[in-house]
């Protein structure tokens, strides 16, 4: 009795969202009961309208899978009673009928990852030959100060000129021994 009313006030929330004057593959038709077809109305649905959708995190929709034919509603018929006198192939026949996949085919991986990895590995590689080729024909040789001779003169003026003596790099020189302190 309970579930005969939570079903027709389902139906009542549903037709009340129904637009006066909606149109089949209009923008005021989405999500709205002309998009259903003869698919049966069986909850309340995981945004609270009349549609279909596999979820994990809500796995009851709001509306059956397939619209009943004959089979169909002879097993439903059939189901009214002892489900012992169901075969496996019915029982199968009937989940198909109300769900599209089962929780294990809904939280099997689809191999999408492999593409997104694919993509990410092509802007990756177009990003290194970018660069390698912007090495080679854009940018300029590197400076002469960056050989190790004019790096090590460097040093010595730094040191000669006492810069930074507190805590910088000649902080760490001894000037006395002209060498560097443990």
């Amino acid at each position: 009795m309970a579930l005969r009313l939570l079903n027709s006030a389902v139906l009542r929330q549903l037709a009340s969202q129904l637009p006066k004057s909606a149109q089949v593959g209009s923008v005021a038709a989405v999500h709205t009961l002309d998009k259903i077809g003869k698919r049966e109305i069986v909850g309340y649905g995981w945004n609270g309208t009349a549609c279909y959708a596999d979820r994990v995190d809500y796995p009851l929709p709001a509306v059956r899978f397939r619209e009943p034919t004959n089979e169909i509603n002879a097993l439903r018929a059939k189901e009214q009673g002892d489900w012992k006198k169901l075969s496996p192939q019915e029982i199968k026949a009937l989940y198909r009928a109300s769900f599209c996949q089962t929780i294990a085919e809904v939280q099997a991986g689809s191999g999408e990852w492999k593409l997104h990895l694919g993509v990410a590995l092509l802007f990756t590689a177009a990003a290194i030959w970018v660069a390698v080729l912007m090495n080679l024909f854009v940018y300029d040789e590197l400076p002469v100060t960056f050989d190790e001779e004019h790096q090590k003169a460097q040093l010595q003026r730094i040191i000669d000129l006492e810069i930074n003596p507190v805590t910088g790099l000649t902080s760490k020189w001894d000037y006395e021994n002209k060498k560097w302190k443990n």
